[in-house]
């Protein structure tokens, strides 16, 4: 079993969650003074700010700046516990939790394993594509564009040329209009000084929606607009496009038609995160877990689910909500309220999903937002709306340290023009014919 030290009251629930994402954080704060041990189990021991992954992907921040310690964040909680560990399997009968450096006990588990990149299937594009859902992944992605471009100083023609210079992003979800314009961004302002011997003219930024609209989900008026800004930006947005295969240097539409890329982005699904162990009646469509009105897993007590890899259906929502950070962190707020009413023999509280809108930018001083205040309706675009999407994302960083560096970075790079942070570190995204080592 694992060991905890330390002043642990052996009587007390133990409250088990396995993910320290936006909901799984939100729950363990708001236990800090429960009469519960809570215990934190992660692959890694940091938590995420997910919304600014592209920020890094692109060069625009550190990716310290958006990444938080746990046990940092919960240095002065008492009840609190964590491990750096892997979660195998859960056991439901015997209420444990098997992880790869051992077994744990629980009273109450909660599982916020959130939402993992979604290929549909297709094993070609897993393995040559770059998705964008952790700082691994960003981290790759910002050095496959910078070596594209310092193997570009090396082209032997011009097909390879246009192959490590030009771009597809496949969703056009806020992911990938966010990542589009921060592109068309530096092709403006950065690449042109750094690497002068390029015609930078030549980089094409192509971004490939299934649908007929950007930014699915949001006001009709906020997707034109976003197209407009785009457009405006030298980004070719393919709507009703599909990518049919790639193989790393090409990719195929449905209609036939090929683009020529040495990097492909994907950002055109997330399929839940589930834990082995649960029954095969407690799983929808999507890998997401059904649970009812109070986040309680289907066929289970003491088992719960909160975030993307939940799935609360309704005539509202019915496909769960959205795999987004606010259900996940009103989910976990709520869920700490039930646990202690549970454990006080107290009635449940149903979840009621407060939807305060969204947003997305687009470059500079462009953005497009869709806002809910006092239950009515709000949208706004450009440099506005750019504000309320800086300062919504800056106070919603966890810690004040990474807040005052993000809010330096920005400032800087606005008056500069400048992405201070284009360092090859690490991985980045090979293909046959090309070599960057």
């Amino acid at each position: 079993m694992i060991e905890f030290s330390g002043n642990t009251d052996t009587s007390q629930p133990k409250v088990v969650i396995i993910g320290g994402g936006f909901g799984g954080v939100e729950l363990a704060k708001r236990l800090a003074d429960a009469p519960v041990q809570v215990i934190l189990l992660d692959k890694h021991n940091y938590h995420t700010f997910q919304p600014l992954l592209y920020q890094i992907a692109t060069s625009g921040l550190d990716s310290a700046s958006i990444i938080s310690p746990f046990r940092k964040i919960f240095e002065n909680q008492k009840n609190f516990w964590f491990r750096l560990t892997e979660v195998l399997s859960i056991d439901t009968e015997h209420k444990h939790v098997k992880t790869k450096i051992g077994s744990l006990n629980y009273d109450y588990l909660v599982i916020a394993t959130g939402a993992e990149t979604n290929y549909f299937g297709d094993q070609q594009m897993a393995q040559n594509a770059i998705a964008i859902k952790s700082i691994d992944d960003a981290l790759t992605l910002r050095n496959t564009i910078l070596c594209n471009l310092e193997n570009a100083l090396q082209a032997k023609d011009e097909e390879q040329l246009n192959t490590l210079m030009d771009f597809v992003i496949v969703g056009g979800g806020p992911t990938g209009v966010e990542l589009a314009g921060a592109l068309s961004e530096l092709r403006k302002h950065v690449f042109p000084k750094d690497y002068r011997e390029l015609n930078i003219k030549q980089m094409d930024i192509n971004l490939v929606q299934s649908g007929n609209q950007l930014l699915k989900g949001m006001s009709e008026g906020a997707s034109r607009k976003a197209l407009e800004y785009l457009q405006r930006y030298g980004v070719k947005v393919w709507l009703n496009s599909r990518v049919k295969s790639y193989d790393g240097r090409t990719a195929i539409l449905a209609s036939g038609e090929e683009i020529k890329t040495h990097t492909l982005i994907w950002s055109a699904g997330v399929t839940g995160a589930p834990i082995p162990g649960l029954r095969p009646e407690s799983m929808l469509p999507g890998n997401r877990i059904k649970v009812d009105e109070y986040n309680r897993v289907a066929g289970y007590e003491n088992v719960f689910a909160i975030g993307d890899v939940a799935a609360m259906t309704s005539e509202a929502y019915p496909y769960g909500h959205p795999q987004v950070a606010q259900p996940a962190i009103q989910q976990g707020n709520l869920l700490a309220k039930n646990l202690r009413r549970l454990i006080h023999n107290e009635s449940l509280m149903p979840f009621n999903y407060h939807d305060k809108g969204s947003m997305a930018t687009i470059g500079r001083n462009h953005a497009v937002a869709d806002l809910k205040v006092f239950k009515k309706n709000y949208s706004t675009q450009g440099f506005f709306a750019w504000l309320i999407w800086m300062f919504i994302h800056l106070i919603s960083i966890i810690s004040f340290r990474n807040r005052l560096i993000v809010l330096l970075n920005w400032i800087v790079s606005y008056f500069s023009y400048d992405k201070g942070v284009r360092l090859i570190l690490g991985k980045k995204k090979d293909h046959a014919g090309f070599s960057n080592d």
